[in-house]
């Protein structure tokens, strides 16, 4: 009886050292290494749907800067350049990244080139911009951008239908004046950039809302760039579903009809309309949702197929 009880603690063990180890492979091939690579440009680039242009300092020649996403646990190296055609010196500081904010997120001359990792632990999205000294001005004039950290556990959070990015930031008159930014007086709120971006309602030149059908789970990730102000986001004529601070899936809240995100912070959102129509997202403080913080989302059974996904998540 003894050796039979044996025999099976042995093989009990046998068995259990090849789960861990199956569950170790797997756990293995998932976690990867994503490089991203960004350079600093100081160029002109459009600032309302009419295509007027301003001088704005950027990550890779746009406002906002490119989207990266990873999945946590992944390994990012990342590399930045400044471009010696520039005049300033320029910085990037990841908010997914645990680093040493001296030697990671430190400014770079024009020409010159940085580079360092970080793994991402945490799932979520996420704020990165230009830490260089003026902050608030670096941000305030374009350079500043959204990452994405998937869960490992792709059951974290429910499937999304579709995807969409939204960064909202003030916009200042002049972008050479540092006490008009730290007094506040912004004068305009973008979305990706510019006013009114996805609202041919208040503006007439806009050429885009945001797509997807009824029923269809719709998650907004919004990062909220500041450099100054809160934005409550607000659904009109919806709920949203799922709120997610930081985009964590641990944090969910349901039912929320507003959801308050601080100047530097970000949260996902869910949604889902039961019927056709169109939500405005806003910010329900109405100054800036008047000023150009308001998104259409129109939920149509013939909306476009592309939009929220691939390049359209953040549509420019």
């Amino acid at each position: 009886m003894s050796g039979k009880e044996t025999s099976r603690n042995r093989l009990a063990r046998n068995l259990g050292a090849t789960l861990l180890a199956i569950g170790t492979c797997i756990g293995s091939a998932h976690a990867a290494t994503v490089h991203v690579s960004m350079t600093a440009r100081e160029v002109e680039v459009p600032i309302d749907n009419e295509g007027n242009k301003k001088l704005a300092w950027t990550f890779d020649g746009h406002v906002p800067g490119p989207l990266v996403r990873a999945t946590e646990g992944d390994t990012i190296v990342f590399t930045l350049k400044n471009d010696p055609a520039n005049k300033n010196s320029h910085s990037v500081d990841f908010h997914a990244a645990r680093t040493d904010v001296l030697s990671s997120f430190g400014p770079i001359k024009p020409g010159e080139t940085k580079n360092f990792s970080f793994t991402a632990d945490h799932p979520g999205i996420f704020f990165y911009h230009c830490g260089s000294d003026p902050m608030i001005q670096h941000i305030a004039r374009g350079m500043y951008g959204a990452i994405i950290i998937d869960p490992k556990d792709p059951n974290a959070m429910p499937k999304a239908d579709r995807e969409y990015v939204l960064i909202e930031a003030e916009m200042f008159d002049n972008p050479e004046d540092v006490q008009a930014m730290m007094a506040g007086n912004w004068h305009r709120i973008a979305h990706n950039g510019i006013p009114f971006r996805y609202d041919p309602v208040h503006d007439v030149h806009a050429t885009q809302t945001l797509e997807a059908k009824p029923g269809e789970r719709v998650r907004i990730y919004l990062v909220n760039a500041g450099p100054n102000n809160f934005s409550g986001f607000h659904p009109i004529a919806g709920i949203w579903d799922k709120v997610y601070p930081s985009g964590n899936p641990q944090n969910a809240l349901s039912g929320m009809q507003n959801y308050t995100v601080a100047p530097g912070d970000a949260a996902t959102f869910d949604i889902i309309s039961p019927v056709e129509g169109a939500n405005a997202l806003v910010n329900h403080s109405l100054r800036s949702a008047l000023s150009g913080a308001i998104a259409i989302l129109m939920f149509s059974k013939t909306a476009d197929p592309t939009m929220g996904r691939g390049d359209k998540i953040l549509p420019r």
